[in-house]
Formats: structure tokens, C-alpha cells, sequence
């Protein structure tokens, strides 16, 4: 019979100390590395100062929330200074000129606030306007995961513009397990953005989607194939569907490749869509053809 203290020992020694191919896995002694909790946080003073009273104790008396969204911003600066710098000595050093400008990437962040409030609210009213279910934008801000969704990739993709690493992706993948809904902070998303239910949504890195567009669940925008390298290994290229404005696509359909969908275009539900269509198209599912078997002849 197994001794309970020694098979324990026997495996803190073994998975304590890597080999050598293991090496390359582990983050080095003394190495900073992002925090999952402090990323959450982060998310969460985004959400206090964007939609007040919805997700911090600020009412609706207007110095009170004022001084709820200065100290919020206080709190968000701390944060985000710690985690881009963490973020960026994860892929360089901590003497690097871009860990040493933490400070100014979290300030130029603070700064593009005030835009990224702005599309929230334009995405909210897409939400509300595109579904009947909704019955106020209060409803939508606290159920709908399109706008949880929206609030994380808004403020990963801002962060990757600003050329921070790692950060934004841990940002959006927070949204992905939390939601089902799966979108690069690489994809460059235009205002009145809407997703109607959600689960199993994905948006690729390379994504450009215009105005007023809208994606039912289940919906793929993805890449059809890949070019590689001399060492076989994919090369990040353009890859992703181009949506231009007012498009909408039904459940569960999948658009592969660096096609456009044009403007003002319905792509139907289920559809597998690999070609570019011109704006105002219409693309939809064949018909299922009923027919009538006897005696099992035919099947």
C-alpha cells in the first residue's frame, strides 16, 4: 500500500524540476508575468466608469458620480501600469524602453476612454434595436453577453493598438470562457456592432467588420487556409472575411478566407460562404427537398 507523505514527496521533487525540453515552458526566476485577477479588475473599473451605477455604487446624483469615476480611474491606472509593464517584460526585459513607458501606455489608454464609451453605447443601442426580447438599454447592459463581450475586446483591442503584448489576448479569452463568444483583439470592428444569443461566435485576427452589422450564434469568421513559412509554421497574413457595412448573418453560418462580403448583404443561416458576394446580395440555404419512400426504395 501506498504511503500517502512519500508518493507525494516522490512527485513535488519530479514536478518541481523540468527537463530540459520543459525548459522553454516555464517562465525564468525572477521573470514578471501578467495577472488573470488584476486583468479582471481592470475590466471591471473599465465597466464602473463606462456604464455608472450599473457595476459600482455611484447613483445617479452626478458629483457623486463623478467622484466614483476619478477614483475608479485612479485604481485603473495603478493596474494598468503594473500589467502592460508585466505584460511587456513577459516578451522582453525589465530594462526594455517599452517597460519603461508603462506609465505613458496606461495614461494613452486613460485617454481613449472616452472613444471607447462611445462605441459601447452605440453597440448597446445595436443590441436593443435588433431585438424585440430587450425590453430597455439597462436590460441589455446587464444581461446580454454581446455586450460583455464588446466591453472586453473594445479595451484589448485598444491595448494591441497601443502595441502592448500578451494583454490583450488574456482580455479577450476572460470574454470567451465567460460568454461563448470568441473575438481576436486583432479583428477591427466598426460602431453599431451587434450579436444576437452569441454562443459559438468566433471573429478571427484579421476581421474587418464596418457599420451596423450584426451575427446571430454560431456564427465563423475565420480563415480558409493558411500560408506557411520555410519552417512550415503559419505566417500572419490577411486571412479573415471582410464585412462591409450593414450586413447580416444568420445562426451558424461560416465565411472562410479573405473575402468581402459587401454592403448591405443577408448571408442566410448555415451557409458556407468561401467566395466574396457583391453588396445587397443574398445568400441562402437550398431548399430541403421532401420526398416519399416505400418499402425503403430509394434511401
Amino acid at each position: 500500500m501506498k504511503d500517502p507523505v512519500q508518493t507525494i514527496l516522490d512527485n513535488v521533487n519530479k514536478l518541481s524540476n523540468p527537463s530540459a525540453g520543459e525548459e522553454k515552458y516555464i517562465p525564468q526566476e525572477g521573470e514578471r508575468l501578467p495577472n488573470i485577477g488584476h486583468l479582471q479588475e481592470i475590466i471591471g473599473h473599465v465597466k464602473s466608469i463606462v456604464f455608472p451605477g450599473f457595476f459600482s455604487p455611484c447613483g445617479t446624483n452626478s458629483k457623486t458620480r463623478q467622484y466614483f469615476t476619478g477614483v475608479n480611474l485612479e485604481k485603473l491606472y495603478k493596474l494598468l501600469e503594473e500589467q502592460i509593464r508585466n505584460g511587456i517584460c513577459f516578451f522582453g526585459t525589465p530594462d526594455s524602453p517599452m517597460a519603461k513607458s508603462s506609465q505613458q501606455y496606461a495614461l494613452e489608454f486613460i485617454d481613449r476612454l472616452p472613444e471607447i464609451k462611445r462605441l459601447l453605447y452605440t453597440d448597446v443601442k445595436a443590441v436593443f434595436d435588433g431585438d424585440p426580447a430587450a425590453r430597455s438599454y439597462g436590460e441589455v447592459i446587464f444581461c446580454y453577453p454581446a455586450i460583455i463581450s464588446m466591453i472586453h475586446y473594445r479595451v484589448a483591442h485598444e491595448l494591441l493598438l497601443l502595441g502592448i503584448p500578451v494583454i490583450p489576448r488574456i482580455i479577450t479569452e476572460l470574454a470567451h470562457s465567460a460568454t461563448g463568444i470568441d473575438i481576436h483583439p486583432g479583428a477591427q470592428i466598426g460602431e453599431y456592432f451587434s450579436i444576437d444569443h452569441g454562443t459559438g461566435v468566433v471573429i478571427g485576427e484579421t476581421c474587418i467588420i464596418g457599420n451596423r452589422v450584426r451575427l446571430y450564434q454560431g456564427v465563423t469568421l475565420g480563415a480558409k487556409s493558411f500560408t506557411l513559412d520555410e519552417r512550415g509554421l503559419p505566417v500572419n497574413v490577411p486571412r479573415h472575411p471582410i464585412l462591409e457595412d450593414n450586413v447580416i448573418v444568420y445562426s451558424n453560418s461560416t465565411i472562410l478566407g479573405r473575402i468581402t462580403i459587401g454592403h448591405d448583404s443577408v448571408i442566410g443561416g448555415n451557409v458556407w460562404q468561401t467566395s466574396s458576394v457583391p453588396p445587397y446580395s443574398r445568400v441562402l440555404q437550398q431548399k430541403a427537398v421532401a420526398s416519399v419512400f416505400t418499402d425503403g426504395l430509394g434511401i
